[in-house]
């Protein structure tokens, strides 16, 4: 039987405020009070894993250990079926940034560039099918650990187009919309997203009953 978060403090592997902000909406109705990683000034572990779930687990255990606190921990990307997956893992190297800048210091634009940049290079009837993943993991101090995956499939479109998301948001239409992710109302995008699957997956074990 999988172990149940307490209605309590739960620590946010994230120095990312627009990750915070979704995954606090989405655990609010649950009486959780969530602090991010960033906000206790914990540092950033690297992320050496080559799956979305060890990076994940990586976030969530150094989390956890540092603040003595089960801690949950986001690790996404988006994945090009042209490019074969990638980014994939590694989304957030693509937005280079100098180690001392910090979230802030990523480059989105320039990520979403080179997308679109190896995109071009196949020709105007390049295959621009894509997917979010979504996977989170939770970490408890004594070291247990629970992984929930979701998934969202879309087109790659250019140019970016909105202003209410963050990351690779504004290049990404979701199947049977016409807008991208940066252009939806923020609440619309939670019901349907990548982290929704994932969180929907995980409140049924961790919540339900």
């Amino acid at each position: 039987m999988t172990r149940k978060l307490d209605k309590t403090r739960l620590v946010i592997a994230t120095h990312n405020a627009g990750k915070l902000r979704e995954i606090s909406a989405l655990l609010a109705p649950y009486g959780i009070e969530c602090v991010s990683a960033g906000d206790l000034g914990l540092p950033e572990p690297e992320e050496t894993g080559t799956t979305f779930a060890e990076n994940a687990l990586i976030k969530a255990h150094a989390a956890a250990s540092a603040a003595n606190l089960p801690a949950l921990a986001d690790d996404s990307g988006l994945s090009v079926v042209a490019l074969g997956g990638r980014p994939g893992v590694y989304t957030a190297d693509w937005a280079e940034r100098q180690w001392f800048e910090g979230e802030k210091g990523r480059d989105w634009y320039m990520a979403m560039g080179k997308v679109e940049g190896l995109l071009c290079e196949q020709g105007p009837e390049v295959d621009r099918s894509c997917w979010f993943s979504c996977t989170l993991a939770i970490a408890w101090p004594d070291g247990e650990e629970v992984v929930y995956e979701g998934r969202v499939d879309g087109t790659f479109s250019w140019p970016p187009r909105g202003t209410m998301g963050f990351g690779y948001d504004p290049v990404f239409v979701p199947h049977g919309r016409e807008v991208t992710f940066a252009e939806l109302d923020p609440a619309e995008k939670q019901a349907m997203s990548h982290r929704a699957d994932a969180f929907a997956k995980l409140v049924a074990e961790q919540f339900a009953g």
